[in-house]
């Protein structure tokens, strides 16, 4: 088995422990959709407010995606690396594209939740569907870190 250098090995580790944090609101927003899309009005915009604060969570997104930049770049050597590491960086990108295009207008047209329009409800469905398609745009990423791992493993050539 090839052994690759200890600064690739971490690359990847931070590639993963940026992708699995950055991964966590989007499962709890998953998690919580359920019963927050039964709330009434006025419980869901006073639920809504735990969220504040959660913006900080920016900081592991763009770590984590100078990490799977950098670790494409470093295996494009390793077409069975490459290949799934790229993934990641693409599902990254359509997790954020969707957040942007999505999650983000229906944060500004309530004011984070703290101004009620006439069509909240509307809102509320963009909201909690475009975090649904964000984290499993994450959570695909993150399994194709984990099959970029198994790429790594090569036999030996002779």
């Amino acid at each position: 088995m090839r052994r690759h250098s200890t600064g690739y090995d971490i690359l990847f580790f931070v590639a993963i422990a940026t992708t699995l944090i950055s991964l966590a609101p989007g499962l709890a927003h998953l998690f919580e959709l359920p019963h927050k899309m039964t709330l009434s009005r006025d419980a869901y915009f006073t639920v809504q407010q735990i969220y504040a604060g959660w913006e900080l969570f920016g900081i592991s997104i763009l770590a984590q995606l100078a990490a799977i930049a950098l670790l494409a770049f470093r295996s494009m050597g390793q077409p069975y690396v490459f290949r799934f590491v790229t993934a990641a960086l693409l599902l990254l990108i359509a997790a954020q594209a969707v957040f942007w295009f999505f999650t983000f207008p229906a944060n500004t047209a309530t004011h984070n939740w703290t101004l009620i329009p006439s069509d909240w409800q509307a809102l509320r469905r963009q909201w909690e569907y475009s975090h649904l398609g964000g984290a499993l745009c994450q959570a695909a990423g993150f399994f194709c870190l984990i099959a970029a791992l198994f790429g790594r493993i090569q036999p030996a050539t002779r």
